[in-house]
């Protein structure tokens, strides 16, 4: 079996405020079926204290829902940004208008979760090494050279900017199973 690589944390909300919290959080993420999710985000052109704002309340809602990344497209904005923190310690990156600028030839499957698609897990193939491009919510540029995690969960998010979901990188077989699944899931709620 591949590792497990999610876009949540693997820990458990312990007690019942954390798990409200998390509840909260998540009810604000757009899940698979929303259509947002499919559309490709468009530039920011404007870092003003607007952006500013939309980035602290996309931290707030990942680190409520525990999760390791979230783009903008997952809580319904349609700006190319996302934010994400691999360390629990580590402050969380703001990346705007991320485009990944190189990737090495190596590649990694392993299997991922997503905030959009809850309890599903399946096994993605990635890059294990990239180079990534764009600016922080100020404006300045940044570049970042990720490996392992860091440049999965960049891909991953990068991946939702431009509609693309976790199970369009998948095997069919995968993402057949995963979709019956969900669709068991949603009729039970």
């Amino acid at each position: 079996m591949a590792e497990e690589v999610l876009e949540e944390r693997e820990v458990e909300p312990e007690s019942a405020e954390e798990r409200e919290r998390r509840e909260a959080a998540l009810a604000k993420i757009r899940k698979l079926d929303d259509p947002v999710l499919r559309t490709r985000a468009l530039p920011v052109s404007n870092f003003d204290a607007r952006l500013r704002e939309e980035v602290d309340w996309m931290r707030d809602v990942m680190d409520g829902a525990m999760g390791v990344g979230l783009a903008a497209t997952q809580v319904g904005m349609l700006a190319r940004v996302l934010v994400y923190r691999i360390e629990a310690e580590s402050p969380t990156v703001a990346l705007v208008n991320p485009q990944i600028e190189w990737h090495g030839e190596e590649t990694e499957t392993l299997e991922e979760g997503c905030l959009s698609i809850p309890g599903i897990r399946v096994d993605v193939e990635r890059f294990v090494h990239l180079r990534v491009a764009g600016a922080d919510e100020y404006g300045s540029a940044v570049t970042i050279e990720a490996s392992g995690l860091e440049a999965r969960v960049l891909a991953h998010e990068i991946d939702h900017l431009d509609g693309v979901l976790m199970l369009d990188r998948t095997s069919k077989a995968q993402r057949r199973d995963a979709m019956r699944t969900w669709r068991d899931r949603q009729r039970d709620e």
